[in-house]
């Protein structure tokens, strides 16, 4: 089974109308941690301080069975070109007036917990899928924007730094 096929084939960048998307990007995956021993390939570059390899072609079956969780695919954000790499973190914003606290039940019901709250914006907050799975929280981004008083959802999406 191709572990990528689990993986949405476009991502709109954020929920507002409008936004622009991320698109598979074929031919390319990311490894996520650390990596060591002689059979890991050379990444093409990695990005998050070397945390994240984006490697050419298809992932090893051995990775694959050993790390599932940590293989991912890489997105091309449209227009503008630039290669991406989903986290798993999703950011979500409430209407002002309404908090996070509020609303997790209805965030659970959608297959995600909260992450990380934001002291300075209680209407925020990073969440993540139930599951851990980078597939799942990405599958599940419509039904987050459902929960009713949202105003924005979007992945975290990692890219390569930009040189000056």
């Amino acid at each position: 089974m191709d572990i990528l096929a689990k993986f949405p084939p476009q991502i709109a960048v954020s929920s507002r109308p409008g936004a622009q998307t991320y698109t598979l990007m074929p031919g390319y995956y990311a490894l996520h941690g650390q990596r060591s021993g002689t059979d890991v390939p050379a990444p093409a570059y990695v990005i998050n301080e070397g945390k994240v390899g984006v490697f050419k072609g298809s992932p090893d079956p051995a990775i694959v069975t050993n790390a599932p969780d940590k293989v991912s695919p890489v997105y091309l954000l449209s227009p503008g070109g630039s290669p991406a790499v989903p986290t798993g973190l999703v950011f979500i914003r409430f209407t002002d007036g309404v908090e996070v606290g509020e609303r997790l039940g209805e965030i659970k019901k959608a297959g995600y917990k909260v992450a990380e709250t934001l002291a300075y914006a209680p209407n925020a907050a990073w969440l993540r899928a139930q599951s851990g799975n980078i597939a799942d929280a990405l599958a599940g981004l419509k039904a987050l924007e459902k929960i009713p008083s949202v105003e924005s959802v979007e992945p975290q999406m990692l890219m390569e730094s930009a040189r000056r």
